[in-house]
């Protein structure tokens, strides 16, 4: 039974290791990750940027000097894309983020 004119013991408080306020973080898993999201960024602009190309070129709306160009411009990008994941050690799978229900961002090919 509790009684209001005796005071309830002390309970000392838990040991709380002292912190210095900053995050214990590996600069190469943050560089890692950050690279991750800007290449999945450009990925996902390069296949967009494709697809529109393809469907100016099924429309008939460029020029072959065009279309050689876009052809060129869109491999060269590729091409960059891969030297960046490999320079990243990032495989073409992890640049895909998985959006639950929705699916993947980015079509898989």
């Amino acid at each position: 039974m509790v009684r209001p004119d005796v005071p309830a013991p002390a309970v000392p408080a838990p040991a709380v290791p002292a912190t210095t306020g900053h995050l214990d973080i590996e600069r190469d898993s943050v560089e890692k990750g950050l690279a991750s999201l800007v290449l999945t960024i450009v990925e996902l602009l390069r296949q967009l940027m494709e697809r529109q190309a393809l469907r100016r070129i099924d429309q008939g709306d460029l020029t072959d000097e065009q279309v050689e160009r876009i052809g060129v411009t869109l491999m060269a990008l590729e091409e960059r894309m891969v030297e960046l994941r490999e320079h990243f050690g990032l495989e073409a799978g992890d640049l895909n983020l998985d959006l639950g229900p929705l699916g993947s961002l980015l079509p898989r090919d």
